[in-house]
């Protein structure tokens, strides 16, 4: 489906009622958008991607494959996630505790990019155009313009903007 503010949505996708889709956005197959979640504008939800209530997605985000974005993660404009990364919004679960007054906020700062299969452990932000490596397990605060990678996640270097390493 497609409207006049070209959103494509699939049609295996479910939208919930109240959801907010900026233009441009295209959402694909078996992706689930929660009736708070507010998505920007030209933004590409991949497949099987769960983004829930109260979650904020900027303009021009990708957010690869297998990803869901719970409650308590914003991330902002020109951010690439790639396909199976993980967010946390409880630092000690349990199926049978309900610690949703316990959520912990993750932000993603403008231009950053997490590798795929990487994972957000929750209250820890990544910073403007950091670089995430592929498979890391992020516990820190990442600053901007930093190369981190690992299990868990270390600083390996800078980056620019374009994501070229500066140095290692």
């Amino acid at each position: 489906m497609e409207d006049n503010n070209h959103i494509f949505v699939h049609e295996t996708a479910v939208v919930d009622k109240g959801a907010i889709i900026g233009k441009g956005t295209r959402i694909w197959h078996f992706s689930h958008i929660s009736a708070s979640a507010i998505i920007g504008d030209n933004c590409i939800i991949g497949q099987n991607v769960y983004v829930g209530d109260r979650v904020r997605v900027g303009n021009g985000v990708k957010i690869q494959n297998n990803v869901s974005v719970y409650e308590g993660v914003f991330i902002e404009d020109d951010v690439f996630i790639g396909p199976s990364v993980v967010f946390t919004n409880v630092i000690n679960p349990r199926a049978f505790i309900e610690r949703k007054s316990e959520y912990k906020n993750t932000i993603v700062q403008r231009g950053a990019t997490l590798g795929a299969n990487s994972t957000v452990v929750c209250g820890n932000n990544i910073g403007k155009y950091a670089l995430i490596g592929a498979g890391s397990v992020v516990t820190k605060n990442i600053p901007d313009y930093e190369l981190w990678y690992g299990n868990p996640a270390e600083k390996k270097g800078k980056v620019n903007k374009e994501g070229e390493i500066l140095d290692k």
